[in-house]
């Protein structure tokens, strides 16, 4: 069995015991002029900036998630390129060197139907461009590496929209990363199974990183995505379900039977976890785990189909067949993960937790009518003319769930708005379908760039 390489130890062993003062000062203003050349830049680049100038001390940057969301996209190729004649070529439109990730590799980043190449270079020439109050620095997935081994990684919770956004983020900080599973070698792994990004034994960055204790580059994870559609397992909404009917029921009758309500589902396939099970993986310290940020969303599996307890035909398509009762237990439910989640957070910290940990909370992202027939971003969002799925309705999902992490009552837990630049693309989704978004065209990209300013600029120096 190959030995498990402690970080700590081996690069302390790689490291001088002293350096000349005039060294260190010489090294000090070559990097104050490499910060200041890469940060004053105008271009904005996927590829990771030369690693090394990224090392310098640390800046609050100022960037509210809605100044963030209130910029607009720009015209900004990467290379210049007439067309894609390849579907590697996908990579260097983006800017990518590559991706580590490989569950359905060309279907991520946009190539897989050859009928659909004709919107390169285009759907991966744009950027957004965020609101003139904001200060970010610009991304680099490097820096960014740097950040998840020394301040904590990401844990990525969500349907297949995070699965998206975990593939984004396997060509973001790529080569630094390798990918676990290899769905190349088996591709019959199902979708729950746990998708994982590892520090590369390879990579350039290793002498210069500051390891936490115990982290092994070889088992401790930086990122890892799991499917969870709702957040709660079922049998935690069934329960909670059947628990607010009955407590509804007795208060509009309290002569009544407390009979067995009908169940909350239909036979319609979810994946869900509960907090319970994945708190635990979250809080664990390396070198299981390293994760210092969890991030969620949902919205997209809260229809009266799945939920079928709520499902009223008569009331029609005008009111979502009953979507009202979708988003009222929506509220009740979100409300319960947000305790559950804050109190594992303290309970963790009464217990001598010291490691920085906090939860944000990604807007959820519906779908555009008729994307494919669309190759620009829109200057404003259009409102929706048919009501497919629960898109029309997730909005207020996200207001509602925004609403509940507003107060004092879960500090760790932090919403995000930043879905705008996203519903301002419908030139940028998967090529068979109108929900899911392609890697590189800048919109999950977006989504890694701001979640990283805010968990290292934004909650740094707050006081809890």
């Amino acid at each position: 069995m190959t030995p498990t390489l402690n970080a700590s130890a081996f690069y302390n062993t790689l490291k001088p015991r002293y350096l000349h003062a005039k060294v260190i000062a010489l090294g000090a203003v070559i990097t104050f002029a490499i910060t200041l050349y890469t940060f004053s830049s105008p271009e904005f680049s996927f590829r990771s900036l030369d690693w090394s100038s990224i090392f310098a001390g640390r800046q609050r940057g100022t960037c509210s998630p809605e100044a963030w969301s209130s910029g607009h996209w720009t015209y900004s190729p990467n290379i210049d390129l007439p067309a894609l004649t390849s579907a590697d070529q996908a990579l260097d439109f983006a800017g990518f060197e590559g991706c580590a990730a490989d569950r359905e590799y060309h279907w991520h980043l946009g190539t897989d139907h050859a009928d659909g190449w004709d919107r390169f270079p285009n759907v991966s020439s744009y950027k957004w461009q965020p609101s003139s109050q904001c200060n970010v620095r610009p991304l680099n997935g490097a820096a960014m590496v740097k950040d998840m081994v020394e301040q904590g990684g990401w844990l990525l919770l969500g349907d297949s929209i995070t699965e998206n956004h975990f593939f984004s983020l396997s060509c973001l900080l790529y080569p630094h990363v390798r990918a676990t599973p290899n769905y190349t070698e088996n591709p019959y792994f199902d979708r729950a199974w746990p998708q994982k990004l590892f520090l590369s034994p390879t990579s350039p960055l290793l002498p210069e990183l500051d390891f936490p204790a115990n982290f092994s580059i070889e088992s401790t994870p930086l990122a890892t995505f799991r499917r969870v559609d709702l957040l709660l397992n079922r049998e935690d909404l069934e329960t909670l379900y059947q628990n607010t009917y009955r407590t509804e029921a007795a208060d509009e009758d309290p002569t009544a039977t407390n009979g067995t309500t009908r169940s909350l589902f239909s036979e319609e396939q979810t994946w869900s976890l509960s907090p319970s099970e994945y708190m635990p993986i979250f809080l664990a310290s390396p070198p299981e785990e390293n994760y210092g940020t969890l991030i969620v969303s949902t919205g997209g599996h809260w229809t009266t189909t799945l939920m079928s307890a709520f499902r009223d035909d008569e009331a029609g398509d005008a009111a979502g067949y009953g979507i009202e009762g979708v988003k009222a237990f929506f509220k009740v439910a979100m409300r319960t993960w947000a305790g559950e989640v804050q109190d594992a957070i303290d309970e963790y910290r009464r217990n001598g937790g010291t490691r920085p940990k906090q939860v944000v909370v990604r807007a959820y992202l519906p779908g555009h009518e008729d994307c494919h027939d669309h190759r620009e971003p829109w200057t404003e969002i259009a409102p929706y003319q048919w009501r497919w799925y629960n898109w029309p309705w997730i909005r207020d999902f996200n207001t509602i769930f925004q609403s509940i992490l507003a107060t004092s009552e879960f500090p760790d837990i932090y919403y995000l708005p930043i879905d705008r630049p996203a519903r301002l693309r419908p030139d940028a989704h998967a090529s068979g379908d109108c929900l899911h978004i392609m890697s590189g065209a800048g919109v999950l990209e977006g989504w890694s760039h701001y979640i990283w300013h805010f968990v290292t600029r934004e909650i740094a120096g707050r006081i809890r």
